[in-house]
């Protein structure tokens, strides 16, 4: 039976991270399913979904957590996979303001009033071209229950995104019709 380990990761940004994580899930018969990956500010972390075969799970999680002798740290968890699934949408969303505290929370507070799961996120912070201002942006995925107000949903964004003088758009997916 084939198990899906979550590990997370983060190594000072050098060539050969990903190689040698590579090897080691290789070296296990693991399959590196999904991943994604990032420099902050020298330190390169990720996430990765691994399914490896359940006889070789703990010799891979030890492997894994061995790397720390070669500075890269990993957390590994279990996924969970007997979860119901649910009557979802998915949502895309941008945000974009000035930078400011809290900018994150409100919006968060908002979607999680809701029921609404964050399912991806990437923020970026930057600055306005004419004014050199601080500017915050955000972009990601909602999963809303497929039975949510949407028009509650915007109306409440939009009075966040008044409070906090941002702006948010949801792009809403037409239903598909099927024949």
């Amino acid at each position: 039976m084939k198990q899906h380990l979550i590990v997370t990761v983060i190594a000072k940004d050098r060539p050969g991270v990903v190689e040698t994580l590579a090897a080691v899930v290789c070296q296990h018969e693991g399959n590196w399913e999904e991943s994604r990956m990032v420099n902050l500010c020298g330190k390169f972390s990720g996430l990765i979904l691994i399914t490896v075969d359940d006889t070789k799970l703990e010799d891979l999680k030890a492997d894994l957590s061995a790397l720390s002798e070669k500075g890269i740290r990993t957390l590994v968890d279990l996924a969970d996979s007997t979860e119901e699934p649910q009557s979802l949408r998915e949502i895309r969303f941008n945000l974009v303001g000035n930078d400011r505290p809290g900018i994150v929370r409100e919006v968060a507070q908002a979607l999680a009033a809701r029921n609404i799961n964050v399912e991806e996120l990437a923020t970026d912070y930057s600055s306005m071209p004419w004014s050199g201002e601080p500017l915050f942006e955000a972009n990601g995925i909602l999963q809303i229950p497929a039975d949510s107000d949407l028009d509650e949903l915007a109306d409440k964004l939009d009075q966040i995104a008044d409070e906090l003088a941002v702006d948010i758009e949801l792009e809403i997916p037409e239903p598909t019709v099927t024949h």
